[in-house]
């Protein structure tokens, strides 16, 4: 780590982090997942996790092109929701889920997606992380910080949290980033965790936060 960075308060050190991997990967990153619009993006988020952005990518290209609505998910046929699903891990579990949550937001929010974390929440299916980017991703709203394997590990290596649990990493993160800025750091880490700093390994010479990191191993 760079000698000079030992010095920063907490403030200044995720603002230098920020400000570079913005340079490096964009000040307005998006979800990987494709979608046009906030009931795509709803249903392309629910079915992400436990998958790659590209398994995810490949189930929704049939699935878009047979429902368009809410109500169309409520009203769906459980076996046919299954068989489009069947590529992704846990797809029966998910299209039960997908099937009552979208039953619930026509009953209970007039078809309309929640606002809120905790009305998010409270559909089958919905935890923290998927509930953070539909917010952030679909109306801009920062509630919290969506934590994947790759901000996880990245948060970790950074020193900004020793945390396991992606719940308690959020904590940490939220407590040192402004709530601006919580909607990139999620998109910002996860860009750099998919480039250099991996889970399996990091890349420190090539990595925009070398002379930053307390984990780097870069000379």
């Amino acid at each position: 780590m760079n000698v000079s960075t030992k010095a920063m308060d907490k403030s200044a050190f995720t603002g230098a982090v920020l400000s570079k991997l913005r340079r490096r990967y964009g000040s307005s990153l998006h979800t990987e997942l494709v979608n046009r619009n906030i009931v795509e993006l709803f249903v392309a988020v629910f079915l992400s996790p436990q998958c790659t952005d590209k398994q995810t990518n490949r189930a929704t290209v049939k699935l878009f092109e047979k429902y368009r609505t809410f109500g169309d998910y409520a009203d769906s046929d459980l076996r046919t929701l299954m068989r489009l699903l069947s590529g992704l891990n846990y797809y029966k579990t998910k299209a039960r889920n997908l099937k009552r949550s979208a039953s619930i937001i026509v009953n209970r929010f007039n078809g309309k997606v929640p606002r809120t974390l905790s009305e998010l929440m409270e559909l089958p299916g919905v935890g923290r992380k998927v509930a953070n980017v539909i917010l952030n991703e679909g109306f801009g709203i920062n509630e919290g910080i969506a934590v994947d394997t790759h901000c996880a590990v990245v948060a970790r290596r950074l020193g900004l949290s020793r945390k396991k649990d992606p719940a308690m990493i959020e904590d940490d993160l939220k407590r040192k980033f402004r709530t601006k800025d919580w909607g990139s750091v999620s998109n910002l880490f996860i860009a750099l965790g998919r480039d250099t700093c991996t889970a399996r390994a990091k890349r420190c010479e090539d990595c925009v936060l070398r002379n930053l990191c307390p984990s780097s191993t870069a000379e």
